[in-house]
């Protein structure tokens, strides 16, 4: 059986190797994003995976690979502003700013494993369709919570949403890269 946490390492390795590359190209601008921008930028990004799973065509020539990178790190950024609140200027250095990455995906893989542990990896058995519908359905569970101000009766909150994205994304990228 192949080992989830290398696999799981090297396909945050790809995001985060991207994301660094795009802070020295475009520093920290995204912290002007509100929360509820970011999910709907990762429900473009969802969304668009799911039309390319259905129309088995693309017209522009990116695969869905990019689309889960980019959920994981939009995933990351949109925890970054719920732990510091969005800016009306772009206020951390690179430093800073790969140091939070590397926070929240620490603590996005903790609950991975965790639950990984407890569902005994049944991701591997899913299809990347499914993954797909199911980062879907949390971006529409986020809206809603952002809808209500974050209040919830009995949820989880934006942010263990935000870490399930991240974690189902990772898994397509698995699927995908093997």
């Amino acid at each position: 059986m192949p080992d989830t946490v290398s696999q799981f390492d090297a396909a945050l390795a790809m995001c985060r190797d991207l994301f660094e590359k795009k802070l020295k190209d475009y520093g920290a601008s995204w912290r002007i994003m509100r929360p509820q921008s970011l999910t709907d930028q990762i429900y473009i990004k969802a969304n668009r995976i799911r039309s390319l799973e259905t129309k088995k065509e693309a017209k522009i020539d990116e695969g869905i690979l990019p689309e889960f990178i980019g959920i994981v790190n939009y995933g990351v950024i949109a925890l970054i502003q719920l732990e510091l609140g969005y800016a009306d200027t772009e206020d951390l250095t690179a430093e800073e700013a790969m140091s939070a990455y590397d926070r929240h995906v620490s603590s996005a893989k903790e609950l991975m494993l965790a639950k990984n542990h407890d569902y005994d990896e049944a991701w591997r058995l899913m299809r990347v369709q499914s993954y797909t519908d199911i980062i879907l359905q949390k971006i529409f569970r986020t809206k809603q919570i952002e809808d209500n101000q974050g209040h919830t009766l009995v949820s989880e909150g934006v942010d263990a949403n935000y870490q399930d994205m991240i974690n189902y994304a990772v898994f397509a990228i698995i699927k995908l890269t093997e």
